[in-house]
């Protein structure tokens, strides 16, 4: 499956142009031509890093492969992760201003910034996700992007977006309104919006109201088996 996403990912890089696809599937399709090194399993840092920063690299994605655990009792993913030392590094494969990004359920890349239990279950939740729908579904985007992006703040429990697991209600913003369902609109939206946090309050309250974490396996259990995000959700 990975082989064949990654196939379609680099014809499309090469008959569409997508120059900034371009520098993550030529990591993922050659590590070492990026200037990558694996240290352990699936984990990949820059060339040059030092032994200790690379055990606290694999420290770090540990915790989150745990979180992500704790949240979806199983998983199904496993990613290539991509771990930059400098941003240098992050710039050469695309990565911009941001701190994580995830390649479909390919591959995660991280930012120095990025080098954090957070960032990376946040990423790693987005790989999950798109593992259990299946790359066609990912690529159609049969789940919304605010879904995706509150499952993922959830996982990561991540506080800038959410009150404490102990508080009745984790809301820190009241979700008024549509939010974007296409990666394109969240992009344009999310440096001058609080959409984080309101996707997250209406993901937790939905979870909240359906008995917890499992009730966003069953959602995507029922779009694999055919049914609408609309009709699932």
């Amino acid at each position: 499956m990975k082989a064949t996403a990654l196939a379609i990912l680099l014809i499309a890089t090469t008959t569409a142009g997508l120059a900034a696809a371009y520098p993550m599937a030529a990591a993922i399709a050659c590590p070492s031509c990026l200037g990558f090194k694996k240290p352990s399993g699936q984990v990949y840092a820059e060339d040059g890093m030092a032994a200790q920063q690379q055990a606290a690299v694999l420290q770090t994605i540990a915790m989150a492969r745990d979180w992500l655990r704790q949240f979806y009792g199983t998983t199904g993913s496993d990613p290539e992760i991509f771990v930059c030392g400098d941003d240098d590094c992050y710039r050469k494969i695309g990565g911009g201003k941001s701190h994580g990004m995830a390649l479909l359920n390919l591959a995660l890349f991280l930012s120095p910034e990025g080098m954090t239990a957070t960032i990376a279950s946040h990423e790693m939740s987005h790989i999950e996700l798109h593992t259990r729908i299946g790359l066609i579904k990912t690529f159609r985007r049969d789940v919304p992007q605010w879904f995706d992006e509150g499952v993922a703040v959830l996982v990561s429990d991540d506080g800038r977006y959410l009150r404490p697991k102990s508080s009745p209600d984790r809301c820190l913003v009241e979700p008024d309104g549509a939010l974007p369902t296409t990666r394109s609109a969240w992009i344009e939206s999310a440096a001058s919006t609080n959409l984080y946090a309101k996707a997250a309050c209406r993901v937790s309250r939905w979870i909240a109201s359906r008995g917890g974490s499992p009730a966003v396996t069953r959602l995507l259990q029922n779009i694999v088996a055919g049914e609408s995000f609309e009709m699932a959700y």
